[in-house]
């Protein structure tokens, strides 16, 4: 039997697919479909994590058959997740004990603001690197104990499991035999400690989580175990696993300090490798896992977008100004730098530096005659605006960039990559293959399978499409960004 390529499982914010890479993880086919968003109320954020599992077995079973190949074909399963989100199920059936609460979803900000008033902010800060925030996924399993009928007493008796979204993933691919997880997502959950490597029992108790509850932590290139073969007619080992934005830092071949990538998705989301050092921000950024292999941890420094593709679904299923993403190119090309209209899309909230739970979208200067064009330009340059607050923060932090490697669905968009690397002052570049999130699963579960000897082994796997370099006049993009400070000032609450 010959096994000569990789399923890559994508498990993202809106969608889920699936993508077969051959031995030079070359893509050869993929699935994929967008699943149900729920917003039961302001600030709420809700996914049917059965759904997603639904979707996940449909569309590796749809890419196999678009390639023409059956499980035995198959060398090992990378598995790359939306992170943070969080599902709690039932140990004995599997099934969720309520909807998964994602990422983005702001419910928890009054506990965390109980938390930190009661102090417990810095220790949050010392062992994960991360913030009191609701955007992890700390108080919202603590949400879902208090507020699932018999969740706290069913937790105690160990029948309840906790998972990011890979974890839940593996857990029903595996048919419940391995609950897992990788040490990205576990660094995202503000209970891990990122430099003890396990979670930790004052966290868990400050959190009040029950530990039986918690996954396995394993390296991102792993053994994971095996799939139920009747999923897909033979057993498939496991054996990477990332969360989506670290995943993409490999996919980018960020494997060097002070190498960065901005990912462009449902949120955005810039990520500078900072090698085995621990750096602690000053400026409001993430200290996290980049990845660990072979044992070896290297570090990094993020900083969060809440919104960025999302805010372009919102022009487009919300409003109704286009029927597809890809039309925003030609109307901001046209229309030409929006100097009136400034669009501030918090809505969910604002993630670094601000880390305003409590900010809601707002727009500020328009008039009767402002146009759809103008606001469809507008959104696209906040993002551009967003990810310029990243970039500065992180070079105050001592990590300069004077390249950004981009990827996700809004780097199809040269207006706005152009617009990105004006306001940025830096160069902006896109590779060929701009799916690297689903890349950087592949790449992990290829390494652990011995295609590659190591992540240098990897360069050559790697190609440049494009570069965006600066051209807008500095009294333009001063004047710009000037007005973006003013429009978030007046927008924060917190």
């Amino acid at each position: 039997m010959t096994r000569n390529y990789i399923l890559a499982i994508d498990q993202g914010t809106t969608s889920s697919r699936a993508i077969v890479f051959d031995q030079q993880l070359q893509p050869k086919a993929s699935a994929q479909q967008e699943f149900t968003q729920h917003f039961p109320k302001s600030g709420w954020v809700e996914h049917d994590a059965m759904e997603i599992w639904g979707s996940v077995v449909a569309f590796c079973r749809e890419s196999l058959d678009k390639a023409a190949l059956s499980a035995s074909d198959i060398a090992a399963i990378g598995i790359t997740n939306q992170r943070e989100t969080t599902v709690v199920w039932d140990r004995s059936t599997g099934e969720p004990i309520a909807n998964a609460i994602v990422w983005q979803d702001r419910r928890t900000a009054a506990i965390c603001r109980e938390l930190q008033m009661a102090g417990h902010a810095d220790v949050v800060a010392d062992k994960t690197g991360l913030r009191l925030d609701p955007y992890f996924s700390a108080t919202k399993v603590a949400w879902l104990l208090d507020n699932t009928d018999g969740a706290r007493d069913r937790a105690a008796r160990g029948e309840l499991a906790f998972g990011t979204v890979d974890s839940f993933v593996l857990w029903h691919l595996t048919g419940g035999e391995v609950h897992a997880t990788d040490v990205t997502n576990a660094s995202r959950t503000a209970l891990y400690d990122i430099q003890a490597h396990e979670f930790s029992a004052e966290l868990l108790a400050v959190f009040n989580v029950p530990a039986n509850m918690m996954p396995d932590v394993r390296d991102c290139a792993a053994d994971f175990g095996q799939t139920d073969p009747a999923l897909f007619g033979d057993a498939i080992p496991v054996a990477g696993i990332a969360g989506d934005q670290q995943a993409a830092l490999l996919g980018q071949h960020c494997f060097a300090p002070g190498e960065t990538k901005s990912t462009y998705g449902t949120g955005c989301f810039v990520i500078a490798n900072t090698g085995d050092e621990v750096l602690r921000s000053s400026h409001q950024m993430l200290t996290t896992i980049g990845y660990r292999i072979d044992g070896k941890t290297t570090y990094a420094l993020e900083g969060s977008i809440f919104v960025a593709g999302s805010a372009i679904q919102w022009l487009r299923d919300g409003l109704r100004l286009f029927s597809d993403a890809a039309e925003t190119e030609a109307i901001a090309s046209e229309h030409g730098v929006e100097e009136d209209v400034v669009v501030v899309p918090a809505f969910t909230g604002l993630g670094a530096p601000y880390w305003d739970p409590d900010a809601r979208g707002a727009m500020y200067g328009i008039t009767r005659g402002t146009t759809r064009e103008a606001l469809i330009t507008a959104t696209l340059q906040s993002i551009a605006f967003q990810t310029w607050d990243l970039v500065g923060a992180m070079r105050d932090d001592g990590v300069q960039a004077a390249t950004i490697r981009v990827d996700g669905g809004m780097v199809a968009n040269s207006w706005f990559l152009q617009f990105l690397a004006d306001v940025c002052d830096c160069t902006i570049e896109r590779p060929q293959n701009t799916e690297s999130t689903v890349l950087g699963a592949a790449m992990l579960a290829a390494l652990q399978v011995g295609w590659f000897d190591n992540l240098e082994a990897l360069g050559s796997t790697r190609a440049i499409d494009r570069t965006f370099a600066p051209a807008m006049a500095t009294e333009q993009s001063g004047a710009l960004l000037t007005a973006w400070q003013d429009a978030v000032r007046r927008t924060r609450v917190s």
